[in-house]
This record gives C-alpha cells, sequence and structure tokens, in this order.
C-alpha cells in the first residue's frame, strides 16, 4: 500500500467549517489527530484501514481529506492510501465518513431555513433554491420549472435572500412576511404585482438576514441557486447544486425528468 499526499475535493461539501468535531470521536481522539484538530481540521468520523492504520475523516475549508494514524498512535499522515495495484483506497471512506453525513445535514439545514412554498406540498421532488426579489435569473427559473410544478410533479422553496441590491432585504422580509407568502411570491415572480420593501417585523428581518448567513456560510455566490438530491450508481442519495440559470440539460437533472 502506499500513501499519496494528495487530498480529494468533494463536489459538493457544503458543511466543511459549519459542523464541529463528533462527539463520538471527540472524547477519544489520540494526540496527534488531536493536534490537527486544535488547528482547524473538523474530524467526522474514523474507520479501519489496512497495514494496523487507522483512518479519519475529516475537512477544513471546504476540502475533505482523510488522516491515517500509524499503529504505534504516535504519527498521523494526511492523504489518499493506495494498494500495491494503484487503486484509491480513501476515495469510498469519504464518501462514507465525511461527503454524507455532511450533505444531510446540509439539506437539514436546508429544510430548516425560512422558506416560502412554490407548488403541492406532496409533489415528491423537493427542490431548495435561494431566491433574490431583484434577480432577473431568479424569475426567468421561476418562469422555466412552471411546467413541473403546476403538474404537481415538484415543488421548490424559495429561500429568500436579500444580497444583489439595497432594497432586496426589505423585499424579502415583505415576501416573507406577507399574509400570503406563496401567492404574493407568484404574483411578484410572474410579473403581476411587483413587491416593494417594506418595514417588517424584528422577526422576519432576523429571517432574512439568517437566510443570508447561510448563504454566505455555504460558500454560494450567485442567485438562484438550487440544490436538490440526486440517485447514485449505487442507490444513495446525494446532493447537487446549481448555481445561477441552469442549461436545458442540467434544467432537466434537477426537474428529474423531462417536462410533462
Amino acid at each position: 500500500m502506499h500513501l499519496k499526499r494528495h487530498p480529494v475535493i468533494s463536489g459538493f461539501l457544503l458543511m466543511a467549517g459549519l459542523v464541529g468535531t463528533s462527539a463520538s470521536v471527540a472524547d477519544e481522539l489520540p494526540a496527534p489527530i488531536q493536534a490537527l484538530a486544535d488547528q482547524g481540521l473538523e474530524i467526522h468520523g474514523q474507520f479501519d484501514a489496512p497495514g494496523g492504520l487507522r483512518g479519519y475523516g475529516a475537512s477544513v475549508q471546504g476540502q475533505d481529506m482523510a488522516i491515517y494514524l500509524t499503529p504505534d498512535g504516535e504519527h498521523a499522515v494526511v492523504g489518499t492510501l493506495m494498494d500495491s495495484e494503484g487503486n484509491d483506497l480513501t476515495e469510498a471512506q469519504l464518501d462514507e465518513h465525511v461527503r454524507a453525513p455532511l450533505e444531510a445535514q446540509t439539506w437539514q439545514l436546508l429544510s430548516e431555513s425560512h422558506w416560502i412554498q412554490d407548488g403541492n406540498v406532496d409533489a415528491p421532488r423537493v427542490i431548495y433554491t435561494f431566491t433574490d426579489a431583484n434577480c432577473p435569473y431568479c424569475r426567468q427559473m421561476w418562469q422555466d420549472v412552471r411546467p413541473w410544478v403546476e403538474a404537481g410533479e415538484v415543488q421548490l422553496r424559495h429561500i429568500m435572500v436579500g444580497i444583489l441590491a439595497p432594497d432586496s432585504p426589505g423585499k424579502a422580509a415583505a415576501l416573507l412576511g406577507a399574509d400570503e407568502p406563496a401567492a404574493t411570491l407568484h404574483a411578484h415572480e410572474s410579473g403581476q404585482e411587483e413587491i416593494e420593501a417594506s418595514a417588517q417585523p424584528r422577526e422576519i428581518e432576523e429571517q432574512v438576514y439568517a437566510n443570508n448567513q447561510l448563504f454566505e456560510e455555504l460558500g454560494l455566490y450567485a442567485t438562484p441557486t438550487s440544490v436538490f438530491q440526486r440517485e447514485t450508481e449505487n442507490g444513495h442519495m446525494r446532493l447537487d447544486r446549481i448555481q445561477g440559470m441552469p442549461s436545458d440539460k442540467r434544467l432537466i437533472e434537477m426537474m428529474g425528468s423531462d417536462a410533462p
């Protein structure tokens, strides 16, 4: 076996930096692993490794990595473990012990954010999308997804943020604080009645602030940004995201099917 110092970047590691060292491993970390945790690495779990090594899944600043503790417990190596035939023994461990748990927690965070329902609440496919009321691309995507939404196949949950213009936070608050948020958002995105920024109760303004914070903490930079679940070849559910307007191909992937 060989250790190759080549940390793997996750395609969708949203939660790095947001989740601390788990309690299940924090109480028993060997000194070299604890030293790395003290330097800012998040330790997410441990796993068996060949050659008497013990593996730990970790992440820092959006980068996932494996740490291997030597049999004497005195040293640690960060990198990718390879066998004698050049097979990567680390990738699957990172998927199981870092990426999948972080993505599950990311999905939970999205569900607990402040969003406006768009479509049938019983629609089987759920998509979270960060939406700014001043974003023309958000409006375009809103129009593009109507066939799936109106057919009851997809529901969008618009996480309202205020980032594009000085009045964006006020408009987001006005939408979240409306008597009928879904109908008000529909009227705004369809062009029937533009929303105007207006003073809202502190609780509503704090919801916009929390959404903005989530947007930043997830390392996002564009609206709309949409997050959805996709099934892998082995049948596992993983997260995917599209920042900005999706291409026709990516729109179909996000919706889960061709337009009805």
